[in-house]
């Protein structure tokens, strides 16, 4: 079931939607080469406590910290350890607060210091699928609009969408329907309502789309070795242009 927020919901989501942006902000701030990615971790979690929330990764099916993040050809769920990020890196933090019950789902790709050109190329068209996913948030266009708008976008420049891992609702459940895909045809699943919040989330490689998940049980690479990259932001459909929660 869809659960369409009431207007007192919608303002808890926006306070948790607010922790969950700044925090990226801050990780932004805070990624440069000689940090590991447990510092960062700590950073995250010290700041969602702080602002009177409390991470919404950390326990989720046993996942053990507040942050994920993945290097590189790491996808998705990547555990911070004591991995030293290095110049030429980049990174995707992955991460969300839950404020009063309710949740924000957010994801950046971030440069740890220079890095290439094919590699910056990605993660601006990962984020440029994301606002091409967006101009479907509206009353009216079906789930898999977005879906498709984020595929033929990435698509058109050679990347790899990656298909076992998706977007999803969001709210009083870190993951609630409907599910939202990077991919499909257009005119299928769900048609918006006003009410709806969604985490969209386009997972990009830069060559092939297939990936696999290591023996932790959590991190998610790319089959190739190739680079991937992340960019997630919580939606709320209004009865008019949509509203990007976690962007602040």
């Amino acid at each position: 079931m869809i659960n369409v927020k009431s207007s007192r919901e919608i303002e808890l989501m926006k306070e948790a939607c607010k922790i969950t942006g700044e925090v990226l902000n801050l990780l932004g701030e805070s990624i440069k080469p000689g940090i590991t990615t447990l510092e960062l971790d700590a950073i995250a979690e010290k700041f969602i406590r702080k602002h009177n929330a409390t991470p919404s990764f950390k326990g989720y099916a046993d996942y053990p910290n507040a942050l994920c993040a993945s290097v590189n050809n790491q996808v998705i769920h990547g555990i911070p350890g004591n991995r030293v990020l290095k110049d030429g890196d980049i990174i995707s933090c992955d991460i969300g607060a839950c404020y009063k019950g309710y949740n924000g789902d957010a994801a950046r790709t971030f440069a740890v210091g220079e890095i290439s050109e094919k590699a910056q190329k990605l993660i601006d068209v990962t984020r440029e699928s994301f606002f091409k996913g967006l101009e479907f948030c509206k009353e009216g266009f079906r789930v898999s609009d977005i879906s498709h708008a984020i595929q033929i976008h990435a698509e058109s420049f050679g990347y790899g969408v990656v298909r076992d891992y998706i977007g999803h609702g969001v709210g009083a459940e870190l993951h609630e329907s409907p599910e939202v895909p990077n991919f499909g045809r257009p005119g299928r699943g769900p048609r918006l309502v006003s009410g709806m919040t969604l985490a969209i989330e386009p997972m990009i490689n830069e060559c092939d789309y297939r990936v696999k998940c290591l023996p932790d049980g959590w991190t998610v690479e790319t089959l190739d070795g190739c680079l991937s990259a992340h960019y997630e932001n919580t939606v709320l459909i209004t009865n008019g242009e949509p509203e990007v929660l976690t962007l602040v």
